[in-house]
C-alpha cells in the first residue's frame, strides 16, 4: 500500500504592518505537530513570536485531546469504549463529542448514506484498516454490509446517549475528525485575538484564516492527481475551508486493477472513474464530511447536494484517456453568496 499526496502551501515572509502611526513588525510562526495518523501544521501571524507559540501550543493541545479521544485505534479512547458498549446498552457520551455524532448522522442521512460513520468495518474488511490490502469475496461484503448504516444509531439528544440496534456496527470518525480538529484550532486561535493563520490536517483538510499581511488571501495549491509536484488547481482563501480526497492516499494493486480506499458504503466497493475531489466550504467540519459523497457521485450525481447545501465550491478530477490525463469540473452551490471578509476563488 502507498501513501502519498501534498497540499501545497505559499510560502510568506515576516513583514510590516502600520499601526497606530507605528510600523511593527508582524513575525511569522510555524509549527507541525503528529496527531491522528497525520501531520497538523500552524502558520500564524502576530506581533510576538512567543505568544504566537504557546496559543499554537494550546491549540496541539486541544488536537491530541481529540485524538485521544476519537481514535479507533485507541483501546482506551471514548470512540472505541462505544464501540465495545453501544450494542448491548445506550451510552453517555461527552456533549461535543455527542454533538459532533448529531452532525455526523446528519451528513448521513442529507447524502443519503454516502458519508457514513459506520464504514469501518468496510475498510477493515478491504485492508486498509492496518496491513495489506485484499479483495474480499462477496459473501463476505454482504454479510459486512449487514453490520454498516447510519440507521444503525441511536441518538437521544435529551439524554446525550448513542446506542446501536445490532451487534457489530462500528463507528469510525475518520472522515470528519481531522476537520473537527481544524475547526477546534481555529476556535482557539481566533479566541486568542490572532487573525491571521494557515492550519491544515496532512493532506486532507486546511482552513485559512484571514489573509497574510498585505495579500487577499492564502494561496493554496491542490495537487494533479496524477502527479505530486504539479498543481492541478490554485486557490486563494479568505475565512473559508478546503478538504481533499483522492485514490493517491490510499490504495492497492493486483494486477494490473487499482482499489483505491474510498468505499461506497452502498455497494460495499471502492470507488471507481474518480481520481480526487476538492471542496470548499465555510467550516472545515463540512468540507471534510462532504468531500466524500461528491467523490462517490461524481459530477452528475453531486447535484442535489450543491442544491441542499449553500456556498460549496467542488473540483472534480476524474480520467480522461491514458494517465496523466485528466477531465477536471468545477461546480459551486446553487446559492453562493460569503460575507465580503471570506474568499473561495479557484484561479485555475
Amino acid at each position: 500500500m502507498k501513501q502519498i499526496g501534498k497540499l501545497s502551501l505559499l510560502t510568506l515572509c515576516a513583514c510590516a504592518l502600520s499601526l497606530g502611526g507605528q510600523r511593527a513588525e508582524v513575525v511569522r510562526y510555524e509549527a507541525s505537530h503528529d496527531a491522528m495518523g497525520t501531520v497538523f501544521a500552524v502558520v500564524a501571524y502576530g506581533r510576538d513570536r512567543n505568544y504566537l507559540a504557546e496559543v499554537v501550543d494550546e491549540v496541539f493541545d486541544e488536537i491530541d485531546r481529540l485524538d485521544s479521544q476519537m481514535s479507533n485505534y485507541k483501546a482506551e479512547s471514548e470512540l472505541s469504549g462505544i464501540n465495545r458498549e453501544a450494542g448491548n446498552r445506550e451510552v453517555v457520551v461527552e456533549p461535543r463529542l455527542f454533538q459532533l455524532l448529531e452532525d455526523s448522522f446528519r451528513y448521513s442521512r442529507d447524502t443519503g448514506g454516502a458519508f457514513d460513520i459506520t464504514v469501518g468495518p468496510l475498510m477493515k474488511l478491504w485492508g486498509f484498516f492496518r496491513g495489506q490490502g485484499r479483495v474480499p469475496s462477496q459473501a463476505e461484503i454482504a454479510q459486512t454490509l449487514a453490520r454498516i448504516g447510519y440507521r444503525h444509531l441511536k441518538l437521544d439528544s435529551g439524554r446525550r446517549t448513542i446506542r446501536f440496534d445490532t451487534s457489530g456496527v462500528e463507528l469510525d470518525l475518520g472522515g470528519i475528525a481531522k476537520g473537527y480538529a481544524v475547526d477546534r484550532a481555529v476556535d482557539i486561535l481566533r479566541s486568542n485575538g490572532i487573525t491571521a493563520a494557515l492550519v491544515s490536517s496532512g493532506t486532507s483538510s486546511i482552513y485559512a484564516l484571514g489573509s497574510p499581511p498585505g495579500e487577499r488571501g492564502w494561496t493554496v495549491k491542490v495537487r494533479d492527481p496524477y502527479d505530486l509536484h504539479k498543481a492541478g488547481d490554485v486557490l486563494h482563501l479568505q475565512n473559508y475551508s478546503l478538504s481533499t480526497s483522492g485514490c493517491y492516499e490510499k490504495y492497492f494493486k493486483v494486477g494490473a486493477k487499482t482499489y483505491c480506499h474510498i468505499m461506497d458504503p452502498h455497494t460495499g466497493w471502492p470507488v471507481e472513474g474518480m481520481l480526487s475531489t476538492a471542496v470548499l466550504a465555510p467550516s472545515t467540519t463540512e468540507s471534510d464530511a462532504l468531500t466524500k459523497p461528491f467523490f462517490i457521485s461524481g459530477p452528475q450525481g453531486s447535484r442535489k447536494y450543491l442544491a441542499a447545501y449553500a456556498n460549496l465550491a467542488v473540483v472534480f478530477y476524474q480520467p480522461a484517456g491514458n494517465p496523466p490525463s485528466f477531465r477536471r469540473t468545477a461546480m459551486r452551490s446553487d446559492s453562493f453568496q460569503i460575507s465580503s471578509d471570506q474568499l473561495a476563488e479557484v484561479a485555475k
